[in-house]
């Protein structure tokens, strides 16, 4: 396992700890697709989102691609038509924020989207900011596959899956 690895991996398992309801991140998102994807929601709520087409509608999503920074899931509520954040809290993800990171200077419109969650509480402003930063190097640190080595590539990509899909 490469160092970078290592290290995308110590920021998941910080990111799961920071976020006990579960997280998604969409790292390096170029047309709407991400170059790695990250999810540690229920398979129950990740099953509902993907059965009634909720992605399009989620208004964390749409502050994401609008916006960079942080904001808490509360602020989103007016634009949530759809309900998908009620939904979310029927399934235990009562309290979120979303991250939004372009990088500085790059007009190609490449981001990374990442939501995190907690059932107990809202996040407190330490863990909003530590949340960021360590979203932030994650955006970083894939930013460029062309200093990735392909071994890396492919195993961020078998992480991804693992990470969403347990047991696969």
């Amino acid at each position: 396992m490469s160092s970078t690895q290592i290290e995308i991996s110590a920021v998941l398992g910080e990111l799961n700890e920071l976020a006990p309801a579960g997280y998604a991140i969409g790292l390096q998102i170029e047309y709407a697709t991400p170059k790695f994807m990250f999810q540690t929601y229920s398979k129950a709520w990740l099953d509902l989102y993907a059965e009634k087409g909720l992605l399009m509608s989620d208004p964390t999503l749409a502050w994401g691609f609008d916006n960079t920074g942080a904001i808490r899931w509360d602020k989103l509520r007016d634009n949530d038509p759809v309900g998908v954040l009620e939904l979310a809290n029927e399934h235990g993800i009562k309290f979120g924020i979303t991250c939004a990171h372009e990088t500085p200077g790059v007009t190609d419109g490449i981001r990374s989207v990442g939501s995190f969650a907690r059932g107990d509480r809202d996040f407190t402003d330490e863990e909003v900011a530590s949340i960021s930063r360590r979203f932030n190097e994650l955006h970083d640190s894939t930013q460029s596959q062309a200093h990735l080595s392909d071994e890396t590539v492919a195993q961020l990509r078998k992480m991804s899956i693992l990470v969403t899909h347990p047991g696969s």
